[in-house]
């Protein structure tokens, strides 16, 4: 394909593109909110999670599907960038890494519903039989299919870290997102991993800025690579100092004298009167 080609392409799905990155950023934080809300435990305790987790599964439940939904609409857009990326620059590699985010979103999202099935379902058997004792609850817990669904969450989970990384990465390289969004993916793509704060704000904000900019509506201008099909490499400190430091000279050498501004067209010229003449000093006769 070539670059024309390509540029065609992408202005054609271009507005489904920033529609899916803003649904993703948007599923994201409401999936979130769900969640934060109903009964918590405060303590971390088998027993006493399994109660309230009875008491909160259908809220647990509805936010992993809305989850899983965000994390399917996140694998697409890294996919879909990561393509834009390979377009432009066929030598970053790996070369298959759109599909590794892309499995991991799909991975992580299938196993955040298991996850919150199985879990519902050993709270329920825990309320409903036996004496409620920490054995009880111990052995539900460590039941096979819960512990696989968290073994999947967390390949997901880093599988989607690493292309998330390396595609904001390749992205920026290329000229595809600016140095903001490209710094800010990869410290998204950390926090996915590390969460330093419950609400992924940082997530959610740069889907949201990238579906802004696919829009076309960015304040800078869109970066010349999504038009051009090929990259269109940013400068680095180093260049951008050289620059200035040649510009700098040029300036002085070229600044002109001041001069009094020419009165304006059609205006007549200031009139001179005795009152704005100065006085000159007049000499004493002896």
């Amino acid at each position: 394909m070539t670059p024309e080609q390509r540029v065609e392409y992408e202005t054609r799905v271009r507005v489904r593109q920033a529609a899916i990155a803003a649904a993703a950023g948007i599923l994201l934080m409401a999936a979130v909110l769900v969640q934060i809300g109903g009964p918590h435990v405060n303590v971390n305790e088998k027993t006493l999670g399994l109660i309230t987790e009875h008491k909160r599964f259908t809220r647990d439940l509805i936010g992993s599907l809305v989850a899983a939904l965000s994390l399917l609409a996140l694998g697409w857009t890294l996919f879909w960038l990561w393509g834009a990326a390979r377009a432009r620059d066929a030598n970053i590699r790996p070369s298959f890494m759109g599909w590794i985010a892309a499995a991991g979103a799909v991975i992580q999202a299938i196993s955040v519903v298991l996850y919150a099935v199985f879990f519902g379902n050993a709270a329920s058997d825990f309320v409903s039989h036996g004496s409620q004792t920490w054995p009880e609850a111990n052995a539900l817990l460590n039941k096979s299919p819960l512990v696989a669904a968290q073994i999947g969450n967390y390949l997901g989970l880093l599988l989607l870290a690493v292309g998330f990384t390396l595609t904001s990465l390749n992205a920026m390289r290329v000229g595809l997102l600016t140095r903001f969004l490209g710094y800010l993916g990869i410290i998204a793509a950390v926090l996915t991993i590390i969460p330093l704060v419950p609400i992924p704000i940082v997530e959610a904000y740069w889907l949201l800025a990238l579906a802004y900019l696919l829009s076309g509506r960015w304040p800078n201008a869109v970066p010349p690579a999504w038009s051009s099909g090929r990259p269109e490499r940013w400068p680095s400190s180093a260049e951008l100092r050289a620059a200035r430091g040649q510009a700098a000279p040029r300036r002085r050498r070229g600044k002109p004298a001041s001069e009094p501004a020419p009165a304006p067209a059609g205006t007549s010229a200031p009139v001179t009167t005795r009152a704005s003449t100065p006085k000159r000093k007049r000499k004493r006769r002896k």
